[in-house]
């Protein structure tokens, strides 16, 4: 088995054999049984830490599980964990150490972290298409945010493997009917029936396949040539070509293809980043039992890592300290994230940090702030404060939808402005404390829909029925996503000039 880093002309330099992770109890030492060559650098920990001293794959088994579903058969559980335990990882420990590069570099300023996807990955509406318009939009957005902050960007897709959903309450009631909530498709299903919404554990599987088949999709498009930053102006989608922010793409893409064609006269034409790109996917660490079976040993560091997804993030509703998720991901290699409320206590926050980067590694760790505009210009700027005294180094990236969500006419909606009111209430605090934004990460789609209101795409309250495709939370339609990365462009160009 060898490491497909997305760029094949890292691949070898990737390589790294994962076994899966023994589902029985040991402690950390009988893990260990042979001596192991550790990198001094784009590891988060050594495998000889001593907070990993009782930590296993399955050590979270001992702590409080919250969001966890309740499965009737617990004999079809074990299978179907003991199935996905048995495949080959999904992503590979090099690919996440290089993954960690980057998010440092983001950390200093010198690249910035764009992370966007579903709500929900669906099994009904998976396609190729669906795919690959999330991966142009992305592209797009990237070239924009690059091209006006002048630094790398560093791309990350909320994709296969993002299923799973958090819930405010265990049940939901529709026209006096009470029925277990949905909790995502690899879960249960979203059809308001008793026997859709019972958990089936052979969903779990049906995740990991998808997953894989939207991973090899995506290794095909970052090296194959899809990539290709002289196809700038082949990434737009057809439905935003008339579109005021398509017209400003496409100006935009006309001039890096004549920088290229520029520097090909130069005689430089033969640079890899020119024909291919680094794309990484993610996905909240909600589901234990999965995540826990997709757990592998790197081989040449002995560290563990999570190999459902490059990137994992722990939500805002099961961030606790005591609780099973913060046990299960202090353990695994992985760069990770943290979703943050103005609830966060700032003393909290930095005993969070410290419990998952204990080494204060740079890029280990990523705090995404979510608390809508108002409460953030507030609140942020005491958290910003603590960490900064604790001398703790984190990657600071705003999530700009989770604290806009309202009801209007019967649908959960965000307002364009409002989000856009965050992502610029993200940059001024950072300006007034002196610190360093380091990426957004946005709900958003390729399609064409109509679940966000205002924008350049016009999308009204009366529009919300039109084309309202979500199976959970509203998402931003390409027009509305590209739109907030011109804006984050302007905003980082402006830091550059002002030399911050």
């Amino acid at each position: 088995m060898h490491s497909a880093q997305l760029r094949p002309s890292t691949a070898v330099r990737g390589l790294s054999l994962a076994r899966p992770a023994m589902p029985l109890r040991r402690s950390r030492s009988s893990v260990i049984t042979r001596a192991v060559s550790e990198p001094s650098s784009s590891v988060p920990f050594r495998a000889s830490a001593s907070h990993l001293n009782d930590w296993t794959p399955e050590s979270w088994r001992d702590f409080p599980a919250l969001q966890q579903p309740n499965y009737p058969d617990e004999e079809a559980l074990r299978a179907a964990v003991g199935e996905i335990r048995r495949m080959p990882p999904l992503v590979f420990a090099g690919e996440t150490r290089t993954l960690q590069d980057r998010l440092a570099a983001a950390a200093r300023g010198e690249a910035f972290l764009v992370q966007g996807g579903d709500c929900a990955e669906s099994f009904e509406q998976f396609s190729t298409n669906k795919v690959r318009d999330l991966y142009r939009l992305l592209l797009q957005m990237s070239v924009v945010v690059q091209y006006g902050g002048g630094m790398p960007v560093v791309k990350i897709a909320r994709l296969a493997g993002q299923f799973a959903k958090p819930r405010s309450a265990d049940l939901e009631t529709i026209d006096g009917k009470e029925l277990p909530s949905y909790r995502g498709d690899i879960i249960n299903g979203p059809e308001f029936t008793a026997e859709a919404r019972v958990p089936d554990p052979d969903r779990l599987v049906k995740a990991y396949h998808q997953s894989a088949a939207t991973l090899n999709l995506v290794r095909a498009f970052s090296s194959g040539g899809y990539a290709a930053l002289d196809r700038v102006a082949d990434w737009e989608l057809e439905f935003m070509k008339s579109s005021d922010e398509g017209e400003k793409y496409m100006e935009l893409a006309s001039r890096v293809k004549d920088a290229i064609t520029f520097m090909k006269a130069c005689g430089v034409n033969s640079l890899s980043e020119l024909q291919e790109t680094e794309f990484f996917v993610s996905h909240e660490c909600l589901l234990l039992d999965y995540e826990s079976a997709l757990t592998r040993e790197d081989s040449t560091t002995g560290l563990y890592y999570g190999c459902s997804g490059h990137y994992l993030w722990c939500g805002e509703r099961t961030r606790q300290l005591d609780n099973a998720h913060v046990a299960f991901m202090k353990g695994i290699g992985n760069p990770i994230g943290v979703k943050v409320s103005d609830k966060m206590d700032p003393s909290q926050l930095v005993s969070l940090i410290a419990t998952l980067n204990p080494d204060n590694t740079p890029g280990r760790i990523s705090i995404i702030v979510r608390m809508g505009a108002t409460k953030l210009r507030e609140v942020f700027p005491t958290l910003i404060q603590a960490v900064k005294e604790a001398g703790q180094v984190v990657t600071w990236v705003c999530d700009p939808m989770h604290g806009n969500t309202e009801s209007c006419n019967g649908y959960k909606t965000r307002r364009f402005d409002n989000v856009k009111g965050e992502i610029e209430a993200f940059f001024d605090v950072h300006e007034q404390m002196g610190s360093i934004p380091g990426g957004v990460h946005l709900e958003m789609t390729g399609e064409n829909v109509t679940e966000c209101i205002g924008g350049g795409s016009s999308v009204k309250e009366t529009d919300l029925k039109s084309r309202y495709h979500t199976h959970c939370d509203p998402r931003l339609n390409a027009e509305q996503a590209l739109e907030l990365s011109f804006y984050v462009g302007g905003r980082l160009k402006d830091r550059r000039e002002k030399g911050l």
